[in-house]
């Protein structure tokens, strides 16, 4: 690698490829894939992600918005596209560039009927969510009659998958409430299957649901936080690896006596003579102020140094008092090296927030 000589995010496609075959290893042969690489492909890149996936054998992606699809279908990617949360008044560019919706209420269904009559395509595949106790997004149970009356009267509509998701499925001590979402998502799919002709896809696991709930892939599975190297638990994350690491560069050290302060607010006071590192990096480029004041830690020549003061902007300190290091020198702030998990020693956050909060001004690097 060459030497770092700004903040930037490193992406490995050899991690996100282990992880893949990882998680393919839990499935049949015959079970489809679904990529989700909503949020910038978890803060990484998500064309990268999107098309190194598609090259290892993925059939379908995933995103949150329509927006998001249509960057990807701009970048060339031509799979089916899943939006988890399309909105109404983007309908006419989800139609445009072919991007499969996620329909989880009556209000979206009747406007994309709507839409529909004034398109001239002659059909739509939709994904039909079903809430079988996330209770976030997703028809109830007693609903799927009226649903299926409707589609039914909607020729355009072609129903290519019926999904639910898992609430808890990383959490052992919860795999009883997640036995019975598999349960009543059984018997929505038995519903389904003697109501609509076509044949369509059937989804519930997420990432822990594919570790650890293998049994559950019906026809196909959607993999997001383990592909980029986290689970949800340390047993999950012992098997994965990261994908991205975020790297920085010591912009200027010095040494302050005991009483001298660091930082806004004079946070920090130094109770010794002590050496203190700058980095050019902030609150602007992810690195929220709840991480200051020695509540998370950097990987510093291979030693934990942790912020102190608050974090600014577009920078942030760090104590290396007794850790050999240089202005000019590389470090890590979460990576291969030192997990988001790490960094966040107070366990403040998730990784999930953590590495899709990296900004977009941050330098992405395939190594």
């Amino acid at each position: 690698m060459p030497k770092i000589l700004e903040t930037r995010l490193e992406i490995d496609l050899a991690a996100l490829d282990s992880n893949y075959t990882l998680l393919k290893s839990y499935l049949s042969p015959s079970t489809h894939f679904m990529g989700v690489i909503k949020a910038f492909g978890y803060g990484t890149d998500a064309v990268l992600i999107g098309k190194r996936l598609i090259q290892l054998g993925t059939q379908q992606l995933a995103v949150a918005y329509i927006e998001e699809g249509v960057k990807l279908r701009q970048a060339g990617i031509e799979v089916p596209i899943l939006v988890f949360y399309p909105q109404l008044e983007q309908l006419d560019s989800l139609i445009e560039h072919q991007l499969t919706p996620s329909v989880y209420t009556h209000h979206f269904l009747e406007g994309l009927c709507q839409e529909l009559k004034a398109s001239e395509r002659q059909q739509i595949p939709i994904h039909l969510k079903i809430n079988t106790g996330m209770n976030r997004l997703g028809f109830e149970y007693n609903q799927l009659d009226s649903v299926l009356a409707k589609l039914k009267s909607e020729p355009k509509i072609q129903v290519t998958g019926v999904f639910s998701h898992l609430a808890a499925s990383g959490n052992r001590r919860e795999s009883g409430f997640t036995e019975a979402q598999i349960s009543r998502f059984k018997q929505v799919i038995e519903l389904f299957k003697t109501q609509i002709a076509l044949p369509f896809k059937s989804h519930i696991c997420n990432s822990s649901g594919i570790l650890n709930f293998p049994e559950a892939e019906f026809d196909m599975v959607r993999a997001g936080i383990a592909l980029y190297g986290y689970g949800n638990h340390p047993a999950e994350h012992e098997q994965l690896k990261i994908v991205a690491s975020l790297k920085t560069v010591i912009a200027q050290l010095r040494t302050i006596q005991k009483g001298d302060s660091v930082g806004y607010e004079r946070k920090f006071i130094a109770q010794k003579t002590s050496t203190i590192a700058t980095l050019p990096l902030g609150y602007a480029d992810g690195i929220s102020r709840i991480f200051g004041n020695g509540k998370a830690h950097v990987l510093v020549n291979g030693s934990k140094a942790p912020i102190i003061g608050n974090v600014c902007m577009d920078t942030l300190m760090v104590d290396v008092t007794g850790i050999e290091c240089k202005e000019g020198g590389e470090v890590e702030v979460f990576g291969k090296n030192h997990s988001a998990l790490d960094f966040d020693s107070e366990h403040q956050s998730i990784p999930y927030e953590l590495i899709t909060r990296v900004s977009q001004r941050v330098t992405r690097v395939l190594v």
